[in-house]
């Protein structure tokens, strides 16, 4: 089996690399600059079958050998990757049913990639024998660490005849019979029952909401499906120590990154994230994109997320380097940007940071999508950064051996929950049309509440809780939030109330355990399973247009103006606690916050999304003296204390400055400074330059 990441003793630092997308042949001048950088790892191959295969059946496998023998010969290691998401020219021209539909008989156009249907047997047989090929070529090369099979998968939902034939047989595989499914569904509801599998309608015009997260469900196990087959085949040419993976998009729409990644020996993830200010945490900005976060506690929470998906060390297969996404969207980061974001991926469990990618294009769609080197070739300043970073992470790397990144507060995720919410969204857009971010805004709002307290934070998926005792988790995660548990099943309601009683401090967020795994309204005082224990209940809610102010009325620490938005439940508390009311004429009739102990726990139910002041005030108020408190201080809003410990029984701070000005921080106690080896003293006061960083680590 390959080395659990977990253990790993260096951190791979690389980019992906395109010796056939270079204008002439630059391998050995590229590869001689990797190598003056520290770069230890380079990812190659997946984006050209036409390359490989130009014909049909006509293989030229030789072209990268010049690569892995250069890279090899310096010391990089590659991971190989199986080229199945960019399907050639002659394969559509010879099979145009391969694409894939996006609505009932609406092909998705020739011309970018991941065009195609991957659940069609007859695709599968050409992909097979490229990955055989490809695979079967390289397997034995000694340069080759691992596998990454096809590439962010998950981008279409299709509704090709073979897809909605598989739909069918899914559905009379989980529910038996038409008639069962009518009833789960409620398929009375304007006359939809149906007696038989062929009277069920397509999707494309669907409005049930149980139908649609079936529908999804389905479509996301599709693609772990794809992604599994291929790496059981990439298994059978595997050396021992070789690990399979493949590349998540998260904001990918048919994913279940749990699922998928289970399949796995390691979690890949891409990361992308706002450069400049949008990393700086001194002030607000606005998005850049639907598909990169946006501040400081965006990036931590997409670092949360790939570890989620394993509970374990992951790999960043792409992430900035310079500009990226469209050619107006110009924002190089700030000298000092990359090491920040990389560290901040590296203290949440990244055991390796790659580019995308290593040279700017010269051509095509990713023309502006910035690289290490400019369109110039020529090294500049993000190449003397990143070579600095290489340096201090082949420092780090033997430090942080058996790295486990600290956690103060656990937030439940649910996949089920967020496609639920994309076509039933509670909260509303500016122009008044259904948010179908609306889960991940809720629980970004809560998650962003945890880093501006100074606290950190775990992700852990609601199928992964059913794996421990409430003892266990209570002991293990004593502080758990859940928000936006819509589509909750019975047996984590149960487990959530169990967890409480037994010591731990549930933390209840709007529309949790408000539906069933079907997504359907629970007949039950809200909140459903939970009420009682809770001391609390509500039968209306509303939507907040604007923010709505909010006073604490008990042992809440809001220090300023905090503000509930998007949603207010209208709880009514029976012998629960109140901790922060509504500043409002009408709503002022409900707590914002309440809470109660419970057994050997408490239960604090929160009816609104908190902006930010609210989100710390209560993140603070669970988490009084978070974990990293005990390693540094600081009340500079500007700085991040992130930590874990290593299999050595040390304990490792990053100490980030994301602003433009100095910050300072205090020792709370003696550290070692893990790059350049000097020793501090307990109450060392610490100058932390603009867009700098510290490592420090105690015994």
């Amino acid at each position: 089996m390959p080395q659990r990441l977990d253990d790993a003793d260096r951190i791979l630092f690389g980019a992906a690399y395109y010796a056939e997308y270079q204008l002439e042949d630059r391998v050995e001048t590229d590869l001689d600059l990797m190598a003056e950088a520290g770069f230890s790892v380079i990812r190659v191959g997946e984006s050209v079958w036409s390359t490989w295969e130009p014909r049909d059946g006509e293989f030229e496998l030789e072209w990268l050998a010049p690569v892995l023998d250069g890279a090899h010969a310096r010391g990089i290691s590659v991971i190989l990757g199986t080229p199945t998401y960019a399907i050639p020219p002659w394969l559509q021209v010879k099979h145009p049913e391969l694409a894939a539909e996006s609505a009932t008989g609406t092909r998705v156009p020739w011309g970018a990639r991941q065009e195609v249907d991957y659940s069609s047997p007859l695709f599968r047989r050409y992909a097979e024998r490229i990955v055989r090929a490809v695979v079967g070529r390289y397997a034995q090369h000694p340069a080759v660490v691992g596998y990454q099979v096809d590439n962010e998968p998950g981008l279409h939902l299709f509704h090709n005849e073979g897809a909605f034939a598989g739909f069918l047989a899914w559905l009379e595989a989980r529910y038996g019979t038409p008639e069962r499914l009518s009833d789960e569904w409620g398929l009375v509801y304007w006359s939809h029952r149906i007696t038989s599998w062929d009277q069920l309608w397509r999707p494309d015009g669907n409005t049930l909401p149980q139908y649609d997260l079936a529908w999804r469900r389905y479509q996301a196990e599709l693609t772990s499906d794809f992604i599994h087959w291929q790496a059981g085949i990439v298994r059978e040419y595997a050396r021992p120590e070789q690990f399979i993976t493949t590349c998540i998009a998260y904001p990918r729409p048919a994913l279940d990154d749990r699922a998928l990644a289970g399949g796995l020996d390691v979690t890949a993830g891409n990361v992308y994230y706002g450069t400049r200010d949008r990393l700086d945490r001194t002030v607000e900005t606005v998005p850049l994109s639907e598909w990169t976060t946006t501040g400081v506690a965006g990036l931590f929470r997409q670092a949360d997320r790939v570890y989620s998906s394993r509970q374990e060390r992951f790999l960043v297969t792409e992430t900035n380097a310079q500009s990226i996404s469209g050619s107006f969207h110009n924002y190089p980061p700030y000298p000092g940007q990359l090491q920040l974001a990389a560290f901040a991926l590296v203290s949440r469990g990244a055991a390796m940071i790659e580019y995308w990618h290593w040279h700017t294009l010269h051509y095509g769609t990713e023309t502006y999508w910035g690289g290490v080197l400019p369109h110039s070739q020529r090294p500049g300043r993000l190449y003397r950064e990143a070579s600095e970073l290489g340096r201090v992470l082949r420092t780090l790397g033997p430090r942080l051996a058996g790295y486990r990144p600290d956690f103060d507060v656990t937030l439940l995720f649910s996949n089920d929950s967020k496609w639920a919410m994309e076509f039933f969204p509670p909260f509303a857009r500016s122009d008044g049309s259904g948010d179908r971010r609306s889960y991940l805004r809720e629980f970004d709002a809560f998650h962003r509440g945890v880093v501006d307290a100074g606290a950190q934070s775990r992700i852990v998926h609601a199928e992964q809780l059913l794996a421990r005792s409430a003892a266990e988790l209570a002991a293990q995660h004593p502080v758990l939030v859940v928000p936006g548990y819509y589509a909750a099943s019975d047996d984590v309601l149960a487990l959530l109330g169990e967890y409480a009683t037994a010591g731990g401090h549930l933390v209840l967020g709007p529309r949790t355990a408000y539906a069933d795994e079907e997504a359907r309204a629970r007949a039950e005082v809200a909140p459903p399973r939970l009420a009682d224990a809770a001391g609390v209940s509500y039968e209306e809610y509303a939507n907040l247009d604007e923010p709505v102010a909010v006073r604490a009325s008990g042992e809440l620490p809001l220090a300023g103006a905090a503000h509930a938005t998007l949603w207010a439940d209208g709880l009514t508390p029976a012998d629960a606690t109140v901790l922060a009311e509504y500043e409002h004429p009408d709503l002022g009739r409900f707590p914002a916050i309440v809470t109660r102990a419970v057994g050997a726990g408490r239960i604090t139910t929160v009816g609104t999304v908190p902006d930010p002041a609210l989100a710390a005030a209560l993140a603070s108020w669970l988490v009084p003296e978070p974990v990293a408190s005990a390693l540094v201080a600081t009340d500079s809003p500007a700085v991040t204390v992130a930590s874990g410990t290593t299999a050595a029984g040390e304990r490792v701070a990053f100490v980030s400055n994301w602003s433009g000005a100095t910050a300072h921080v205090t020792t709370v106690r003696p550290v070692v400074d893990a790059v350049s080896g000097e020793t501090l003293g307990s109450h060392t006061d610490l100058s932390l330059e603009p867009w700098t960083a510290r490592v420090l680590v105690a015994g």
